[in-house]
């Protein structure tokens, strides 16, 4: 009986994240989704685009669209600085560039520290919100970056890109 017990603890999910910066929350991504972090490149504005979106970059040839997370999720515009960063993410099929104030780190933390979001996080509306990690000395809102665009968003965004 201990036998399959020390197999279930053995075996426990491990989530492997970027975490990252948007004011003073820290928020995190599942790895997986993430094809690279790249500073602040030339951001090209795109008329008639969505709010949300920043503009879109030349990355080695591809063009990206990119969107300002932190207007995204509602707050405050701000000048980016030289720790500003676009997280590069596959998402619903499209490559796109998330820019976040700052990436803190890769984390692999066991599923069983995250519980399901409040109905509000920060102020952060939780539909984009798996879960909120219980670190040691903080709490990390993990995001679903297939839910930050609803589909609406995705379709204007794809108009704008064809």
């Amino acid at each position: 009986m201990s036998n399959i017990h020390s197999k279930t603890q053995e075996t426990e999910e491990i989530l492997q994240l970027v975490s990252f910066n948007i004011g003073n929350e820290e928020f995190g991504i599942d790895i997986l989704k993430v094809e690279e972090i790249i500073r602040v490149i030339s951001i090209t504005q795109i008329p008639n685009s969505p709010e949300f979106v920043e503009g879109v970059v030349n990355l080695r040839g591809r063009v990206i669209p990119v969107i300002n997370l932190r207007t995204r999720l509602g707050f405050e515009k701000k000048e980016f600085d030289n720790q500003t960063r676009v997280i590069v993410v596959e998402v619903s099929g499209m490559t796109l560039g998330f820019i976040v104030d700052s990436v803190r780190e890769v984390l692999r933390i066991p599923k069983s520290i995250t519980e399901p979001p409040p109905s509000i996080t920060a102020g952060v509306n939780s539909e984009y919100i798996t879960a909120v990690g219980k670190l040691e000395n903080r709490l990390l809102i993990l995001l679903d970056l297939e839910k930050v665009l609803d589909l609406k968003q995705k379709e204007e965004l794809s108009e704008v890109m064809n």
